[in-house]
């Protein structure tokens, strides 16, 4: 197979959650712990952080990567999903895994896959253990993908475990309530491995110290601790608690490896040129300000509306789209209602239909026009705004992705 049909493969053969949405979600770890059985366990041959939370995991494992990339270690970097590019996914120093090496790993294994029903996630977790054990990196950030405990990467035992905060995502499988999301989350705390928390809340704090303490883990709690706020190439107001928990981690981390307050400062610094990290309060233009943002649920939204309305635009036109399992009542409520809307459907199987949106809208008095396309909004935002105006788009990962 060539590269384009071993993609179609991974993606058309076998769910995908990014595209078909709850039909692709595993509730147990025996298909990984059978594919990394399978492939002598590579997951093993590394050293590892993990990161788990409901926002801020692919920014804090960009940041982590970035430091460890300045103090010269040679880096691997698991994130989902991705934006443009599959090989986004697999990363070691800042470069994507080979389109000859994908080829190779589907190729090997096809047979064992087919048989064991595995699905996309489960397959490109393996892809990356097996990348990172070849090329003998020497740490890895692992990005949990949804949850904690049942993911697929949670067979890892790494040096920290790091959960960045706990929000409504995803609740018809982690749960309907803040301490059982926490506790699905918490799953990722392992015996005597110490755990970073980025943020924490009256309902979450006991549910991490519980878990800990039944691991006798050491438990840090970053967002209590006094740490600066070194500056950045990601300039979203969110990065701020992102950064405390870099520096939490790699406190700890120093205990491994040779870290100075230097590497930390320049890493948060020089995230995005280090890694390629985009989407997070990504600047597309100037004159109108373009800017895009992939949060994508109420404590993601929240933030970013907030720091949208500081800018203080002359007008503000929102070029929105969102995937068709997304609660619509947690989020619609919080975009202004002085704003012009131009709703869209990303172009993924479970895009939400831009007309449905709409009408949704409509209901929290957000009024604007359907468009079939993001790249269709977009100009027609472009058309109808002026220089002092301010575009945003967002409202799903995969919105933000046809446009970077």
């Amino acid at each position: 197979m060539t590269y384009t049909e071993t993609l179609n493969w991974l993606y058309n053969q076998l769910p995908m959650f990014q595209n078909v949405g709850a039909t692709a979600y595993k509730k147990d770890l025996t298909n990984t712990i059978a594919l990394t059985n399978y492939l002598s366990n590579p997951e093993t041959q590394f050293k590892s952080i993990h990161v788990a939370g409901t926002n801020g995991k692919g920014s804090t494992s960009s940041m982590l990567a970035s430091v460890f990339m300045e103090a010269r270690y040679k880096v691997g970097l698991y994130t989902s999903p991705h934006l443009k590019d599959f090989r986004e996914r697999i990363t070691i120093n800042g470069r994507p895994i080979s389109k000859a090496y994908v080829q190779k790993f589907v190729l090997q294994n096809k047979s064992f896959f087919e048989s064991h029903h595995l699905s996309f996630f489960e397959m490109t977790v393996g892809l990356a253990f097996q990348y990172f054990a070849e090329k003998k990196v020497d740490i890895a950030l692992i990005e949990v993908g949804m949850g904690g405990r049942l993911d697929s990467t949670n067979i890892i035992t790494p040096l920290v475990s790091v959960i960045t905060n706990i929000g409504f995502d995803h609740m018809q499988f982690l749960g309907s309530t803040l301490d059982a999301i926490a506790s699905e989350k918490a799953g990722i705390i392992k015996p005597n491995i110490p755990v970073v928390i980025g943020e924490y809340t009256k309902e979450t704090k006991m549910v991490f110290i519980e878990k800990a303490k039944k691991c006798s883990s050491e438990i840090v709690f970053a967002q209590d601790k006094n740490i600066p706020d070194y500056p950045s190439e990601l300039k979203g107001d969110y990065q701020i608690k992102n950064k405390k928990t870099v520096v939490a981690t790699c406190e700890i981390a120093k205990k491994h490896f040779h870290i100075t307050n230097e590497h930390i400062k320049n890493g948060i610094k020089n995230v995005v040129t280090n890694t390629g990290l985009k989407g997070r309060w990504q600047i597309l233009q100037t004159n109108p300000k373009i800017i895009c943002d992939t949060a994508h649920n109420s404590h993601g939204l929240k933030i970013v509306l907030q720091q949208l309305e500081r800018e203080a635009p002359s007008h503000l036109h929102i070029v929105l789209g969102v995937v068709n399992d997304k609660d619509l009542e947690s989020i619609l409520p919080l975009f202004p209602k002085n704003a012009t809307y131009y709703f869209c459907k990303p172009k993924v199987q479970r895009g939400l239909d831009e007309k449905v949106l709409q009408k949704e809208a409509l209901k929290y008095n957000l009024i604007g026009k359907a468009y079939s396309s993001v790249l269709k909004a977009k100009n027609a935002a472009l058309k109808t705004a002026s220089k002092e105006d301010i575009i945003y788009i967002g409202g799903s990962t995969f919105v933000v992705a046809e446009l970077i």
